[in-house]
């Protein structure tokens, strides 16, 4: 027979038409590629109903509000990430505060009344809020008026207290822990050019927030990730600590990206420093696993730093993981001012330090230049760029991925024979020259796609075999070589004169 039916017996005598269903020859599915935001949520929300550590689907913007309560860092890396991927299927891992956690602090004293009206301008984590003045309110006017305003918005990350006559405002992080000293504190930032004065006679003092200490412990909530698939992973953490259980977590071994899991997925998270302590920090961390985004003296806290860089490889890597990432827009990261931008020689000593780099653009535009991992070198402690680009690890997941489709609908129930088998076309025998031929015509298929390359040399390291001390076990030498991504155009002008 040249016809293997796989649940219509040969014994029927009963006529007449009988039909089954082979799918085998028709997938073309490519895995949903879903994003994770980690954050805090206050416990206000977890008392009406959030289950910490438990992840859950978003329902867009508006559920964070619910699931990690108002002005929670959740609610807001949500807000953030939306602004970059309005698409993508995305979960939340709500966190409570750390027990022992304590709150960060800062606080706006209103110094001196103005003697001319105007408005002045404080920016809160990156928010900006405008503060209408006149000169005839006292200091503890203004200040009672700031704090009302900063209160009734759902999209600040402190609340604002001021007791009667006070011309203070005191701020405390929403959520407690290390990620609210993040929470920038300041005035005017777009400054005389932007229309953001201080207003004659007024006068305004900061004190940046501090004193947040201790992250919640991700153990638990990692754990009750289970075997749910997740390729964006925006963690607000940049501590060694949090970073070192989200290592484990995804490594090669036994975590996401190990042969029996075959998760995969992406770590994304940011640091605020200067570039000795971006560079100190770098080189502490060998993951190729995770992305830091570096910078300094920006707004916008790291935490919807990392919210924002996710977001923005999502949509590319979804369109096409081997595409270059660079010139991504970071929507709702402000820029640092210009004499904090780190210089070209500054970025280029970062991205040999596991950190990754943007450029800013003349309308303050924030966009990717090169994410990288912090993957740097071997286990025998010498230099290997093997994992540098976070391009090549997508391009990785996306070729497994794409392989594993087809040889389990196609060959997820055959029998396995020596090459040579005379066996007939209907036998359900696969053999390796078989499985080899499949291979080379999948290959054909991504490069077709642009993500791999060099097909004959493919073809020709190509190897199937039959395990010697197992025969029913294929093995199989795949080297792929990936499609790279045009970064440095390198041109010499060689011009003459007549």
């Amino acid at each position: 027979m040249s016809v293997t039916f796989k649940t219509i017996p040969q014994q029927l005598r009963v006529p007449f038409f009988y039909a089954e269903f082979d799918n085998s020859r028709a997938n073309t599915a490519q895995a949903n590629q879903r994003a994770l935001i980690i954050g805090q949520a206050t416990a206000a929300a977890i008392t009406v109903g959030t289950v910490p550590n438990v992840p859950v689907i978003s329902q867009g913007v508006a559920d964070a509000q619910t699931v990690g309560g108002p002005n929670s860092m959740l609610a807001l890396m949500t807000a953030w990430y939306r602004k970059n991927d309005q698409f993508g299927e995305v979960w939340y891992l709500p966190l409570a505060d750390d027990p022992g956690a304590t709150a960060a602090s800062g606080s706006i004293t209103i110094a001196s009344a103005p003697t001319a009206g105007g408005t002045f301008y404080l920016y809160v984590g990156g928010v900006r809020y405008a503060v209408p003045v006149l000169p005839t309110q006292t200091p503890a006017q203004i200040a009672a008026y700031l704090a009302s305003v900063l209160s009734s918005d759902a999209g600040c990350p402190v609340t604002a207290s001021n007791t009667a006559n006070s011309a203070v405002v005191t701020l405390t992080a929403v959520n407690k822990g290390p990620c609210g000293n993040d929470i920038d504190l300041r005035l005017n930032y777009l400054g005389p050019v932007g229309g953001e004065t201080m207003p004659v006679g007024l006068s305004v003092q900061i004190t940046a927030m501090s004193g947040g200490a201790t992250a919640p412990n991700l153990t638990a909530a990692l754990a009750n990730l289970g075997d749910m698939p997740f390729d964006f992973i925006v963690c607000p953490y940049n501590d060694t600590t949090s970073l070192n259980a989200l290592q484990q977590f995804m490594n090669d071994q036994t975590g996401r990206w190990s042969y029996s899991k075959q998760l995969y997925g992406h770590v994304f998270t940011a640091l605020r420093g200067t570039l000795g302590a971006l560079t100190t920090f770098g080189v502490t961390r060998n993951n190729q696993h995770e992305t830091v985004m570096g910078f300094y003296d920006s707004p916008t806290p790291s935490w919807l730093w990392a919210a924002a860089v996710a977001a923005g490889t999502a949509v590319s890597v979804r369109a096409d993981p081997a595409q270059p990432l660079q010139t991504i827009p970071l929507i709702g990261v402000l820029a640092p001012p210009v004499q904090s931008r780190f210089q070209m020689s500054d970025r280029n000593t970062l991205l040999y330090d596991g950190i990754s780099t943007f450029t800013v653009a003349q309308d303050g535009t924030v966009a990717i230049e090169n994410l990288i991992t912090t993957y740097q070198k071997n286990a025998f402690g010498n230099q290997d760029n093997s994992y540098l680009e976070v391009e090549t690890l997508f391009t990785l997941a996306y070729v497994t991925r794409y392989l594993r489709t087809r040889l389990t609908s196609k060959y997820g129930r055959v029998k396995l024979a020596q090459d040579g088998t005379k066996a007939g076309p209907g036998a359900n025998v696969v053999t390796p020259k078989m499985i080899k031929g499949e291979l080379v015509a999948a290959y054909g298929q991504l490069e077709s796609l642009g993500i791999v390359q060099n097909a004959d040399a493919f073809k020709a390291a190509l190897t199937v075999e039959i395990d010697p001390n197992n025969p029913s076990r294929a093995n199989t030498l795949f080297a792929p070589w990936l499609v790279n991504q045009l970064r440095i155009f390198a041109l010499l002008n060689q011009f003459r004169l007549m």
